[in-house]
């Protein structure tokens, strides 16, 4: 059984017409599925010498984390900043304990982002309780909170900052259309 997966390959060009630059493969250029994995190209090794901000999806999970170890100068890099991205929605990280101890596990983290949702079914109570319960968590591992993240259809709702206080950061899904 293979764990279908989100991937950013279909929608490369739509972002690059955004400009942003975006190092990942075309979906034309591999072959397989997810249990093909991923082949590293010279310029994803080389990532953190790029001008500008850098974000690197490196997947949910403890072994997500282990991509850093494959760019070059992550363990040097001065202005690396690790956020970990949190969904209370989903399994792994739904109390505050989750969230603890899978924080523990991903190695140096500089800050959370609160990212809970359940996709087209979220709604401003699913938002407002991420926030609380990763604000908790935040607390308890003694790490800022960056920001919430939510659609934007929610910004009349949500307004400028949480319930906790903190940022959102509104968002345009373009995902959907990229899982396979």
């Amino acid at each position: 059984m293979v764990e279908p997966f989100y991937t950013l390959r279909p929608i490369k060009r739509e972002l690059e017409a955004k400009g942003l630059s975006v190092i990942a493969w075309e979906t034309g250029d591999t072959v397989g599925l997810g249990e093909a994995g991923n082949l590293v190209r010279g310029d994803m090794l080389w990532a953190l010498r790029r001008e500008g901000h850098i974000v690197l999806d490196i997947g949910y999970g403890v072994e997500g984390s282990k991509t850093l170890n494959l760019l070059h100068g992550a363990q040097d890099h001065p202005e690396l900043r690790i956020i970990a991205v949190i969904n209370i929605s989903r399994p792994m990280t739904s109390t505050i304990q989750d969230i603890v101890e899978y924080v523990q596990h991903l190695g140096p983290v500089h800050a959370l982002l609160n990212n809970t949702h359940l996709g087209e079914e979220t709604d401003e109570q699913i938002i407002q309780e991420g926030a609380k319960v990763v604000a908790e968590a935040a607390e308890i591992l003694g790490l800022p909170i960056e920001a919430t993240a939510a659609d934007e259809k929610f910004r009349k709702v949500l307004g400028d900052r949480d319930c906790m206080g903190n940022p959102v950061r509104y968002l345009q899904r373009l995902m959907p259309k990229t899982f396979w």
